[in-house]
C-alpha cells in the first residue's frame, strides 16, 4: 500500500544500521526524513549523503530524524556510513519492501539495457506519522536545503 499525502504511514518495519529498527510508531513525536537513493558509494549518492551529513545538526534542531534508504545490504551500509562519517542511520531495504511501498522502483535505461533502479526520492513524515511532503526524481543540488526548510516549516503554527 503506497503512502498517501496527508495520511498516516502504513505499518512497516525495516532494519537500519546501528541495530535500529524503523517503524512509523517508533518515531512518533519527531519528524522523519526518508531519503531513497540508488546505491552506496556512487557519486550522486555520496554527494547527497554528505549534504544530509553536513546539515544533520539543523535537522536534529528542527526535531527531525534522517534515514537514508537503499537496496544495499547492512555491510555495505556500515562501510558507507563509516567512510563518510554519517551521523544518521541507513536502512537496508534488500527485499525492496520500502522501495515498493513508496513507489520508487523504476525502470531505467543503463548502457542500452532496461534495468530496475531506484528513483532518487525523499519523503517527509510529521511527528504524528503522517506523510506531509514528497520529492520524486530529484536532483541532488539544493535538495537537502529544500527538505530542511520543509522540516522547519512543520514546526510553524498554521
Amino acid at each position: 500500500m503506497t503512502p498517501a499525502l496527508n495520511k498516516p504511514l502504513p505499518d512497516i518495519e525495516a532494519q537500519a544500521t546501528g541495530g535500529v529498527k524503523f517503524t512509523p510508531q517508533a518515531f512518533l513525536g519527531r519528524a522523519v526524513v526518508l531519503y531513497f537513493y540508488p546505491k552506496d558509494n556512487t557519486p550522486g549518492c555520496t554527494t547527497e549523503a554528505m549534504q544530509f551529513r553536513d546539515q544533520h545538526a539543523e535537522f536534529v534542531q528542527a526535531g527531525a530524524v534522517v534515514f537514508g534508504v537503499s537496496r544495499d545490504n547492512m555491510a555495505s551500509h556500515d562501510k558507507f556510513k563509516q567512510n563518510l562519517g554519517l551521523p544518521f542511520e541507513l536502512i537496508a531495504d534488500t527485499e525492496e519492501k520500502l522501495c515498493h511501498m513508496f513507489g520508487v522502483v523504476k525502470n531505467k535505461i543503463m548502457y542500452g539495457k532496461k534495468v530496475k533502479g531506484i528513483e532518487r526520492s525523499t519523503f517527509l513524515i510529521d511527528e504524528r506519522g503522517v506523510l506531509r511532503q514528497e520529492w520524486r526524481g530529484i536532483k541532488v543540488a539544493g535538495h537537502v536545503e529544500e527538505v530542511l526548510k520543509a522540516v522547519q516549516e512543520l514546526k510553524q503554527p498554521a
